[in-house]
């Protein structure tokens, strides 16, 4: 755990395969989302206004992380093979949650979990991990919760490590790994905030 913390605070991640030493990463340019730079597209603008409306959906945090990291392992980071998910990763990240440095973004409908991400963060630093989705838009809504929250808590970005398209079309954007370095050794130093979803976040969404 030690290791990680000490990787994630200087921008390096880690990317492993069963029977591979584990790689350490570090991209330049690093792919990050600046959450007042989000694209609230209008199809899920609505989708959220349906399902904060809805007294059977709603978002929680870290009430399931170890089933949230089990998913994404058949989904895979940016929705590649998930192979560098392996019971060792789980392991790891499942020690980073019980030490409050690791947490999930669930996306619950008649308390079913249909979609959700997990993430890493040191003080005002968020790292995006890897999402699913059982149902369309499920893990759209977690990543739309995400940056309502980190808006209201004032985190400035998310680390998102590599360019996808997807990611692209929300608002993510490639940064020379010197200004996310720069961004990092001051955003790990600021207060850890209260991982704890309120419905009122959504306004940091819809109402800019």
């Amino acid at each position: 755990m030690p290791s990680l913390l000490r990787a994630y605070s200087h921008g390096i991640f880690p990317w492993y395969s069963q029977g591979q030493p584990i790689l350490w990463w570090s991209t330049d340019p690093r792919m990050v989302l600046e959450v007042c730079r989000f694209k609230l597209h209008r199809s899920l603008k609505k989708t959220i206004q349906r399902f904060r409306a809805d007294v059977r959906c709603e978002i929680r945090m870290d009430t399931a992380f170890r089933t949230v990291i089990e998913h994404c392992a058949h989904t895979g980071r940016n929705g590649q093979c998930g192979t560098w998910i392996v019971p060792e990763m789980v392991a790891a990240y499942g020690r980073l949650h019980d030490a409050g440095h690791a947490h999930s973004v669930e996306t619950w409908v008649d308390g079913e979990l249909l979609g959700g991400l997990y993430c890493v963060n040191i003080g005002k630093a968020v790292f995006g991990e890897s999402m699913f989705s059982h149902r369309s838009d499920a893990s759209k809504l977690a990543l739309a919760a995400l940056v309502g929250f980190c808006r209201a808590q004032g985190v400035a970005l998310i680390d998102c490590q590599q360019n996808t398209a997807h990611l692209a079309s929300l608002g993510a954007a490639e940064s020379p790994r010197s200004r996310f370095v720069s961004h990092l050794s001051q955003a790990i130093g600021l207060q850890t905030p209260t991982w704890r979803f309120d419905a009122l976040y959504w306004k940091h969404l819809l109402d800019t």
